[in-house]
């Protein structure tokens, strides 16, 4: 869930020519980022946890890469001549790089789907194509659009976040964005969470929100999982608790987050 950083965002795109031949991801948002904006073979590793189903909308994609782990180490012997990292990757790693005189391009955490297009058109100008990125921004716009239209048909109806530990999100999250775009009313504001934060299993009960979305769960048994198996969450949410959206659906500003969007307004 990756947006640029200001200074990123000043820069020119590259002249085609100038374009990096060897590219290396080691974020898993910036990996599904340069998987659609690359060119052939352009793009020539990515990191292990792109392609885990569990965390990355992209997994099959990105089993056609060789897998890096975020090491310096090993990404120096891939000779990339362009790395793309998000803030809050191994600091040290992108440090050591630099010094190695390879360049890193740093990604920040998209807070919103305006951050998608940021996204889209910082990795077209990193990685040479721009003309790329535009056409998925454009298609990006349209199905939006779309679902927004369609999400202002339905009649407002409540919801609330809830993940393991109890943890919500509100407004500046991009999940937060994601219900807002189904048409839904995240109550998570309302209870004095703006980002995110811990909301009590009494304080959601006595908000009664028609809706809840807890996301999947993991597998096996999970004690920061429980609360999300309460029986009291079917029995005060009167349409229903959601369980099918995953960390893959919503953690990374990228296109994909329109799968989010459209399966969450189907509840």
């Amino acid at each position: 869930m990756l947006i640029p950083t200001a200074i990123a965002m000043s820069m020119p795109a590259l002249a085609a020519d100038d374009a990096p031949q060897r590219v290396v991801s080691m974020n898993l948002c910036t990996d599904q980022l340069a998987m659609l904006v690359a060119g052939p073979d352009q793009l020539v590793s990515v990191l292990a946890l792109a392609q885990d189903p569990a965390n990355s909308a992209m997994a099959d994609e990105a089993q056609r890469y060789p897998a890096n782990h975020g090491r310096a180490e090993e990404i120096h012997l891939l000779q990339p001549d362009q790395v793309i990292a998000g803030r809050f990757s191994a600091g040290a790693t992108v440090a050591m790089l630099r010094r190695l005189e390879i360049p890193v391009a740093v990604f920040e955490p998209a807070t919103s789907l305006d951050d998608v297009r940021d996204n889209l058109r910082r990795m077209g100008e990193v990685l040479g194509r721009p003309d790329r990125a535009d056409a998925l921004i454009r298609a990006f716009d349209q199905r939006l659009t779309a679902l927004r239209a369609a999400g202002r048909e339905r009649p407002a109806t409540d919801v609330a976040l809830y993940f393991p530990n109890g943890y919500t999100r509100g407004d500046g999250t991009l999940i937060g964005a994601i219900v807002e775009a189904a048409g839904f009313d995240n109550i998570a504001s309302d209870l004095g969470v703006e980002r995110g934060g811990h909301l009590p299993l009494e304080q959601l009960v006595l908000a009664s929100p028609e809706r809840i979305i807890t996301g999947s769960r993991g597998p096996g048994y999970s004690r920061a999982e429980a609360v999300m198996r309460h029986p009291v969450l079917d029995e005060i949410a009167p349409a229903g608790v959601q369980r099918g959206l995953g960390n893959a659906d919503w953690v990374c500003g990228i296109p994909q987050v329109l799968d989010a969007i459209e399966r969450m307004a189907e509840l």
